[in-house]
């Protein structure tokens, strides 16, 4: 079973080409639906996110060969882009690399930031989609639950996780560690860009339902609040609502501070004094550096979150090392399991094929005893060919191995069936199936009954 994985990243690639290439959650059982049809996969999953598009393809024995270049062409026409820019910016990982890459992107060891957490999730809704899709079968589901378990060992076994290292999830981390239960307090959030974005997705995530948005363009303010569950205000509002706030984030664009000492202070007495957690993103500065010296103001500036995130970094490299030796185990691990399965399949044919000459013998020797033959007769008879039928297309390949001096071959036949290397001769009244000679004394074997030596 051949396994690829094949695409494009923020480490191959540019936001321009990236963009063009993500597919959206809700065109992705089309496109898979149409990979599997135009291309013939025989099972093929696709994620898609703002920093990579990969595909994950698997195919059986006999069936046409996986291609990356015809792959990424395929994908760049489907997307309207020049298919020489995608093979330009690409990668590729097969076997058990491919298994391995998987597991660095889940376990977020690939990530833009490493150890972020989000790329598991898209993964695992990667994988959903497939699933319900059809276009996921034994390979893949083997492949992708191996990828998901080492994931949850990478977390809960090292501390990639642990340290927030973006000024954003810092800053939530910071909530977290003055208030003990950050899901019952209220937050302001002052401006609507990226940055704020980020911290009302942290700040949702942690349970925080009282998010307010204030913002000067009160349209975009709404779409931002409306996200993530919470209320839009105007600017000019931002006094009344820092009575009920308990955390205020700002992050504009403005040039001079939009919340002053002032504000704070009225504010302050309305809450009767109970903490108030500001930080201040922005550069030039949202917050007037008076308010720091407030009572019960605790104010973080985007200097005082990079300390943090400088050590954290620190951290989660070393992090990292523990979390590759992870993958590089489990990745092994998994490509023995797979050699060993392909031994199951082999077996299960061997088997099946058995099964099939004993069920033609004994029919055949059960018609006999119909008949009124001698029952004795009939089971040597019928033992005879059976043995015959079994080994006659091993000693045609034991004559050819013998012939081309591949001792390992033999050595090999010796091991499976359980027989010394020299051991003189053969057992008394037995046959040498290597030479195809009769036993000592049997009769010629019938042609009728289906007992011609192999």
């Amino acid at each position: 079973m051949a396994l690829l994985a094949v695409g494009v990243s923020h480490r191959t690639a540019p936001v321009e080409l990236r963009e063009q290439l993500a597919v959206a959650g809700d065109r992705l059982p089309e496109l898979l639906a149409a990979a599997r049809q135009e291309l013939g996969l025989d099972e093929v999953a696709v994620l898609s996110t703002c920093n990579r598009t990969e595909i994950y393809c698997s195919q059986s024995e006999g069936r046409p060969p996986l291609d990356a270049a015809r792959l990424l062409a395929w994908l760049a026409r489907r997307r309207n882009v020049a298919p020489e820019r995608v093979l330009a910016a690409h990668y590729v990982h097969d076997g058990e690399a491919a298994v391995r890459h998987m597991m660095r992107v889940a376990s977020g060891l690939d990530s833009l930031v490493l150890g972020e957490p989000q790329v598991f999730g898209q993964l695992k809704d990667a994988y959903a989609v497939a699933h319900q899709a059809g276009t996921v079968g034994s390979a893949l589901e083997r492949c992708f639950q191996q990828v998901f378990a080492v994931a949850k060992k990478v977390r809960t076994e090292t501390a990639i996780g642990a340290n927030p290292v973006s000024v954003a999830f810092a800053a939530v981390a910071l909530a977290r560690q003055l208030f003990s239960d950050v899901a019952g307090t209220r937050a302001l959030l002052i401006g609507a860009g990226e940055m704020i974005e980020l911290v009302a997705r942290h700040l949702h995530e942690q349970g925080v339902r009282g998010i307010t948005v204030a913002n000067r363009t009160l349209a975009r303010a709404h779409e931002l609040a409306d996200r993530h569950g919470g209320r839009a205000i105007n600017m000019d509002e931002i006094p009344y609502a820092l009575e009920s706030a308990d955390i205020v984030v700002s992050c504009t664009a403005a040039q001079v501070p939009v919340l002053g000492k002032g504000a704070v202070e009225r504010a302050l007495k309305r809450r009767r004094h109970r903490p108030l957690f500001i930080v201040d993103l922005a550069v030039p500065r949202d917050v007037e550096p008076e308010v720091a010296r407030l009572e019960d103001v605790y104010l973080y500036t985007v200097d005082d979150l990079q300390g943090v995130i400088e050590d954290n970094m620190k951290a989660r490299e070393a992090a990292a090392r523990d979390a590759e030796a992870i993958v590089a185990e489990r990745s092994a691990q998994y490509l023995v399991q797979q050699r060993e399965q392909g031994a199951a399949d082999t077996l299960r044919r061997v088997r099946a094929r058995v099964d099939a000459l004993r069920d033609a013998e004994l029919a055949r020797a059960q018609s006999e005893l119909a008949r009124g033959a001698d029952p004795a007769e009939v089971m040597q008879r019928m033992s005879r060919a059976l043995v015959n039928k079994i080994l006659h297309e091993p000693s045609l390949a034991l004559r050819q191995a013998a012939a081309s001096e591949r001792e390992d071959l033999l050595a090999f036949a010796r091991q499976v069936f359980g027989v010394d290397a020299d051991d003189g001769q053969a057992a008394p009244g037995r046959r040498d199936e290597a030479r195809g000679d009769v036993e000592d004394g049997a009769p010629p074997a019938d042609p009728r009954s289906g007992d011609a030596a192999p």
